[in-house]
């Protein structure tokens, strides 16, 4: 996920400061933050191109998009895998150091031996898939429309160490809601772009791609495929895109959803910056946030920190595949649980050829240092509440980095149109739980249809 880190020179505490506007340096400029996040983007016409592209003489077509690795690229890829050399044994019984000796041995077995990259290929190629160029960068995207001529349209981000194979499981059954329990009046035109250094987007060449220019490159998207009115979805990333999409507020996007909202009040974050005790005054789910969120901070950030600092240092992940799926997998103690069980051979909501699809994209776009600037040029708080005014809905899932309860979301959000507190499901909750998620943004989105 996103995380704004502080830059080198600083010691851990003060690095945990930096994490959100709780710190009081980062209150005072989160007022310039959110005027820099607002600033007016340039002019774009109806066919969703920008004075500056006309200018340039760009080519602003949509094409279509396919991919297909090579077989030397392929071979490669086991070959590197069969050669890693591993380091000795973790010298405790659970995660607390890392990513399990054996559970990347069973990975990397299973990745050399049995995955088939082309089965995945093959069912990404079914989906229309397109690449354009916005503001000097190739965007690839997948665009289902629905059969239903009233479908609302959204746009789905993704995260890191996310991509576009998270959302493929939602593709169905939200352009598609009969066959999946849903009536047809809940029917959504799908957009998926793959974050520009991600997949099969362009990696841009000049500074400034953070989550505010990005959030503007999505809604010109949308005017490009001709959408005057959309909705927006997102988690990790994904959130830090949409929340900003909704900062921006423009007049075609007229609600999103978040998996993973900026709404921890700001007494909230000073308490637990300073490293107290919840506040007797919570309530129970308020604890458990808390509780998530504490440990969080003091354990889950080491990947963040280096990302947010020294992104262009990871030249181990673009050079070795056991080396990119360890750090990926690296992300939240939760979801490292959930894979180490998968390739245990238990059943979970994801697959071991789940895990594999996206981290083989990754490898065969060469996009892990490049996934990683974006970290080095998000400057946003990723949890604090970004004064957002136009509907908002939030799907709290328990293994999430928090599971925001409804009294944070309430504070946060003014325009809130449906909070739903699920059972079941974490941080990837397009991938582990589709039904669940698409039963919520059919739900979420209902009353601005």
């Amino acid at each position: 996920m996103a995380h704004p880190i502080s830059r080198p020179g600083l010691d851990r505490s003060a690095q945990r400061t930096v994490f959100s506007t709780a710190a009081c340096a980062l209150m005072l400029s989160l007022a310039s933050l959110s005027a820099m996040a607002q600033a007016t983007p340039a002019p774009v016409d109806k066919t969703g191109t920008t004075a500056t592209e006309r200018l340039r003489g760009e080519d602003t077509s949509i094409r279509p998009f396919a991919y297909h690795a090579s077989d030397k690229e392929l071979a490669d890829l086991r070959q590197r895998i069969a050669a890693t050399k591993w380091p000795s044994r973790e010298l405790v019984k659970d995660g607390t150091q890392g990513v399990q000796l054996q559970t990347m041995q069973k990975l990397a077995q299973y990745w050399s031996t049995d995955y088939d990259w082309r089965k995945f290929e093959a069912r990404l190629n079914q989906y229309p898939q397109f690449v354009t160029k916005i503001d000097g960068v190739d965007i690839h995207f997948i665009h289902v429309r629905s059969r239903n001529k009233n479908a609302l349209p959204v746009v789905i981000t993704h995260g890191w160490p996310g991509s576009i194979v998270e959302q493929l499981k939602l593709i169905d059954p939200l352009t598609n809601p009969t066959a999946h329990g849903g009536n047809a009046a809940d029917s959504f035109d799908v957009v998926i772009p793959s974050l520009p250094g991600y997949g099969f987007s362009g990696k841009p060449e000049e500074l400034g791609w953070d989550p505010a220019r990005i959030a503007r490159t999505w809604n010109i998207l949308m005017k490009r495929l001709g959408y005057t009115r959309y909705v927006a979805q997102g988690g990790d990333w994904g959130d830090a895109v949409t929340e900003q999409m909704a900062v921006q507020a423009p007049p075609e996007l007229i609600g999103i959803h978040t998996t993973m909202p900026g709404a921890v009040p700001p007494q909230i974050e000073k308490s637990l910056q300073a490293g107290a005790p919840a506040p007797a005054s919570l309530t129970a789910d308020e604890k458990r946030a808390y509780g998530q969120l504490d440990f969080f901070y003091k354990h889950g950030l080491a990947y963040a920190q280096e990302m947010t600092n020294r992104p262009q240092t990871l030249y181990a992940i673009d050079d070795s595949p056991v080396g990119l799926a360890a750090w990926m997998l690296d992300h939240d103690a939760r979801s490292y649980e959930l894979i180490a069980r998968v390739f245990d051979g238990q059943r979970e909501g994801l697959t071991r050829d789940d895990v594999l699809d996206n981290v083989t994209l990754y490898w065969l776009t060469n996009t892990g240092v490049s996934s990683a600037r974006l970290y080095w040029e998000n400057k946003f708080a990723f949890f604090a509440p970004k004064g957002i005014k136009i509907p908002v809905a939030v799907s709290a899932f328990p293994d999430e980095l928090y599971q925001a309860p409804k009294s944070w979301v309430q504070q946060a959000f003014p325009n809130l149109l449906h909070y739903g507190r699920l059972e079941k499901g974490g941080h990837f909750a397009a991938w582990e739980q589709p039904e669940v998620l698409s039963d919520e943004l059919r739900k979420s989105f209902r009353s601005l249809r």
